[in-house]
């Protein structure tokens, strides 16, 4: 089969039909363009998902993903990220290996097919003027020989007139002669121009149009087989990602299997653990006995003595209710004297009234804990100002724990890395010294002294959160047996609970709650408080200063100065605004920088002032 020997005469239609081939061939790589730019919007939206919902540093949501469904779930988002990145090689490589590929081989196709067209339509204008010629000549030879066979007659008719002379009738023989000779001239170029066209047009049909038209064929062909062949690349580009596509499948499947209810469920007891003991049993209270309340022996009013108002501490002997404690202050209870006998004839004195438990409960939940001793002045302080506390004191005791031993770590990583550098110069100013054309030794001193005297700034921070470490380390073990201890004082009822006052204050986010007393009752404890704090040594002075303007300390925490009044400075401001300074051994608190002029000892360069 050839298109040459069949459709020899089919010029015009095969000029259309290749013209419809290079359309389609446009159309399908206009096809795999969209094709490139879905996959990449696709992966784009992917990638944004993604992102999406990737959880922010520093935030509340990055120590989410500590558990495993999260962890899962951040494995998915990962994958996901991965699965758009092999649409993207799919958009890459469909453009690369088959659009860009196809639109040259489109312009390519292009010149052929033009050049062959070309060629055909040259062969078709040649065999146009060779009939053109053979047209030309056959008309004059026709008209030759009638001219011919006019002059013929004419010399015959001359030549049987007598009435003519002999120059007429030669003359007219000549004429006829000439004539005669014209029209086998013509004849000749006739018979020469019709076998010439009859060459031209047997090699029009039978050479050049077949050749001509088996190119065009040929180039036919070979758009088809293309097409054929980039399609099999569409597929294959496709193929090729699939199994990078099912490991991130899998590894969407194995995060999903390595989820682990338990290991969350722990995690969760690690991250809110208190390590408060769990309250004790509830003190039963008769109030059918017409006479005044038994004191408790675990009451402070054992060791304070007769005469005072009583302190009840509400069963906290039994055992930590800090749950149950009323937040405000009650009534004051009756005194101890306050008997029915001593009022004759009277009427019983009335008990003091007990909220249901729901309530006490629900004002827990509901109220602020507010702070008795010195040790809470700058926590309270910090909390007032919406600062964490350094030594993490607001928080439970095992959460502080973990909070002090990640800073450990923290710092002993910063302690390392600036002995890294300090041995790092050392050597470095070893080589200068061995080779002083490198560099100057002395200049190495200023960053040498500078990086031990940041380790030093950093072991002396270690030191103080280890400090805290230690205490809170140590008070663990202890609380527990306190309250083990409390909790089986119905039997042994020796030990006062007085002395774990400070200790059962503590509620589970780390703060203090306001027992029931009387502004009265709160001096009654202000030795117990000095008792409990007595291993805390005070913060040394560090500088003096005066006060600038009178400043009446009216929040917890803060302190009441005079005008031109001198005091001690115990603590800088910290960045906060505020410095802590003590009149006597007693009286300490916090008072804004702008309010004092800072004079610090001899570590500090002269005087400083905060206005």
């Amino acid at each position: 089969m050839s298109w040459g020997t069949e459709l020899w005469d089919q010029f015009d239609n095969l000029e259309k039909h290749t013209q419809w081939g290079i359309d389609i061939l446009e159309k399908y790589i206009k096809f795999v363009k969209e094709r490139t730019e879905i996959e990449l919007n696709y992966a784009k939206q992917l990638r944004n998902l993604s992102k999406k919902y990737q959880p922010k540093k520093n935030s509340k949501e990055e120590e989410e993903y500590r558990y495993t469904a999260c962890q899962a779930f951040l494995s998915t988002l990962n994958e996901m990220n991965d699965y758009a990145g092999q649409h993207e090689v799919i958009s890459e490589n469909m453009t690369s290996q088959i659009t860009v590929e196809l639109a040259r081989y489109v312009q390519e196709l292009k010149q052929e097919r033009k050049s062959h067209f070309h060629d055909g339509r040259k062969a078709q204008q040649q065999i146009e003027t060779c009939w053109k010629q053979l047209e030309s000549s056959k008309r004059r030879f026709e008209r030759d020989c009638r001219e011919a066979d006019r002059a013929q007659q004419y010399f015959e008719k001359m030549d049987a007139d007598i009435n003519v002379t002999k120059a007429d009738v030669e003359k007219a023989r000549q004429q006829a002669q000439i004539r005669h000779q014209m029209a086998d001239d013509s004849k000749a170029d006739y018979s020469s121009y019709l076998q010439k066209f009859n060459l031209e047009q047997h090699e029009y049909y039978h050479t050049h149009i077949p050749n001509i038209f088996q190119k065009i064929q040929e180039m036919e062909e070979r758009r088809i087989v293309r097409i054929g062949e980039s399609v099999k690349t569409y597929a294959e580009l496709d193929r090729q990602v699939i199994p990078i596509i099912g490991k991130c499948l899998d590894g969407i499947v194995t995060a999903a299997e390595s989820v682990d209810p338990k290991n969350d469920s722990q995690l969760v007891v690690e991250a809110y653990k208190s390590g408060f003991e769990p309250p004790g049993d509830i003190e039963f209270e008769d109030y059918t006995q017409p006479m005044k309340r038994t004191v408790s022996d675990n009451s402070l009013s054992n060791s304070r003595g007769d005469g005072k108002p009583e302190l009840k501490f509400g069963g906290k002997s039994k055992g930590k209710l800090w749950p149950f404690i009323k937040k405000n202050k009650p009534p004051p209870p009756p005194p101890a004297s306050a008997s029915p006998s001593a009022v004759p004839n009277g009427p019983q004195s009335p008990k003091q009234q007990k909220e249901p438990l729901s309530h006490r409960f629900n004002e827990f939940m509901t109220s602020k804990p507010k702070i008795h001793c010195f040790r809470s002045l700058k926590r309270g302080l910090s909390l007032k100002l919406g600062a964490t506390p350094e030594d993490f004191s607001n928080l439970p005791p095992e959460q502080r724990r973990k909070k002090l031993q990640q800073k450990v770590d923290e710092l002993n990583k910063e302690i390392q890395k600036e002995m890294d550098q300090r041995d790092a110069i050392t050597k470095m100013k070893d080589v200068y010294l061995k080779n002083p054309q490198m560099g100057d030794p002395a200049s190495l001193d200023h960053k040498l002294a500078e990086v031990s005297q940041n380790i030093e700034k950093l072991r002396l921070e270690a030191q103080k959160f280890e400090a805290w470490l230690a205490e809170v380390e140590g008070r663990l073990p202890a609380r527990g047996e306190q309250s083990r201890r409390q909790s089986g004082l119905y039997d042994t009822q020796s030990a006062p609970a007085v002395n774990n006052c400070a200790q059962d204050r503590e509620s589970p986010d780390g703060s203090y709650t306001e027992e029931q007393s009387q502004e009265s009752e709160v001096k009654v404890l202000a030795t117990d408080f000095d008792d409990e704090f007595d291993d805390e040594e005070p913060l040394p002075a560090i500088g003096t200063c005066k006060a600038l303007y009178t400043f009446e300390g009216q929040n917890e925490g803060t302190i009441s100065v005079v005008e031109g009044e001198t005091l001690y400075v115990i603590e800088e401001d910290k960045g906060d605004g505020w410095t802590r300074i003590r009149r006597n051994e007693d009286e300490e608190g916090y008072v804004p920088t702008s309010y004092v002029e800072v004079y610090l000892d001899k570590n500090a360069k002269g005087a400083k002032t905060y206005i």
